[in-house]
C-alpha cells in the first residue's frame, strides 16, 4: 500500500468528496479510508471518497467508484460524476469534452463546457432513464412494511430515492435518519424533502444514504424532478435549489434520459497517509 496518497477535494453545489487518481495512487480498503478521511474533525472532511481509475468496459474512458462517509459503496452520484469530468480534463488526463464514465449503475456520458482559457465551466451528465419500481430497493406499496411510510414517490436513478413533497423541509433532520433505514427500503434509501416554489423551481433538502444530511445530491435532484413532473408540479425542465447551490435537470421526452447540469469546483489539493 502506498504510504502517502495525493488527493483533491472538490464539490458540486456543496456536495463534497475526496478524489484520488488510483492510476497514480492505488489504495487498499477504500471503505475504511472513506470513513477515516471523511471525518470532519480528525480527517479531511467530506461526504465520501471517489476513486478515479481505468475502465473495465471497453466502451468507457474511465471508471469511478464512490464510498460514502460511513464506508458503504454507492452505486452512483451525479455531482461526483460532474466533478470527475472537470478533474479529468483540467488535470490533463484527457482532452475529450465528451467522456464515458463507468459506474456501478452503468456508463454515464459527461458533456463538458470548456471556456477559452481551458477551464471547465459546466458539466452535464446523462444519468440515463429513471425507474419507478425496483423490487430490490423498494417493496410494494401494499406491503405491510410500508404501512407507516409517509406519502412520497420512489424513483431509482440506479440508486434509490424517495421524494416527499412538503412545506416543512426541516423534516430532513427528524425524518431523514428514520426513513433511510425504513423496512420499505431493503438497501436503505436516499430521502428528499421538496417544496414547489413556483414555476419549475423546486427547493430540496436531502438525507443521503450512508452520508446523512448533505448540501446537495445530484441523483436526488434528478429523482425530485421526475417526481415533480409525475405529480404535475413541474415540466420536463426543473431548477433544483439545494442547500449548497442550484442544479438544472431536464427529463428528455425522446429517449427518457435525465440530464443533470451544474457547477463543479476544486477546493484544495493535499497529501494524506493511507496507512490503517
Amino acid at each position: 500500500m502506498t504510504a502517502k496518497v495525493k488527493f483533491t477535494k472538490m464539490h458540486g453545489a456543496g456536495n463534497d468528496y475526496i478524489y484520488v487518481d488510483t492510476m497514480r495512487f492505488p489504495i487498499d480498503q477504500p471503505d475504511e479510508l472513506a470513513r477515516r478521511w471523511s471525518a470532519p474533525h480528525t480527517g479531511i472532511g467530506s461526504d465520501g471518497l471517489v476513486l478515479i481509475g481505468p475502465p473495465v468496459a471497453p466502451d468507457a474512458d474511465f471508471s469511478m467508484r464512490i464510498f460514502n462517509a460511513d464506508g458503504s459503496e454507492a452505486l452512483m452520484c451525479g455531482n461526483a460524476s460532474r466533478c470527475v469530468g472537470k478533474y479529468l480534463y483540467e488535470r490533463g488526463l484527457t482532452d475529450k469534452t465528451v467522456i464515458r464514465l463507468q459506474t456501478l449503475s452503468g456508463i454515464k456520458t459527461l458533456l463538458l463546457k470548456v471556456a477559452q482559457d481551458g477551464t471547465v465551466e459546466q458539466v452535464t451528465v446523462d444519468m440515463l432513464a429513471p425507474a419507478l419500481s425496483n423490487g430490490r430497493q423498494f417493496l410494494s406499496a401494499e406491503a405491510s412494511e410500508c404501512a407507516d411510510l409517509p406519502a412520497g414517490t420512489f424513483v431509482s436513478m440506479g440508486n434509490p430515492h424517495y421524494v416527499i413533497f412538503t412545506d416543512h423541509l426541516d423534516r430532513v433532520l427528524t425524518d431523514g435518519p428514520r426513513l433511510e433505514c425504513h423496512p420499505a427500503f431493503p438497501e436503505r434509501c436516499n430521502i428528499e424533502f421538496a417544496r414547489i416554489d413556483g414555476g419549475d423551481r423546486i427547493r430540496v433538502r436531502v438525507w443521503e444514504r450512508g452520508s446523512g444530511q448533505t448540501m446537495a445530491c445530484g441523483s436526488g435532484a434528478c429523482a425530485t424532478a421526475v417526481a415533480a413532473m409525475l405529480a404535475g408540479h413541474a415540466g420536463r425542465r426543473s431548477t433544483i435549489v439545494m442547500d449548497g447551490g442550484t442544479l438544472h435537470v431536464e427529463w428528455r421526452e425522446d429517449d427518457g434520459h435525465i440530464l443533470l447540469s451544474g457547477p463543479a469546483e476544486f477546493v484544495f489539493d493535499g497529501e494524506i497517509s493511507s496507512k490503517l
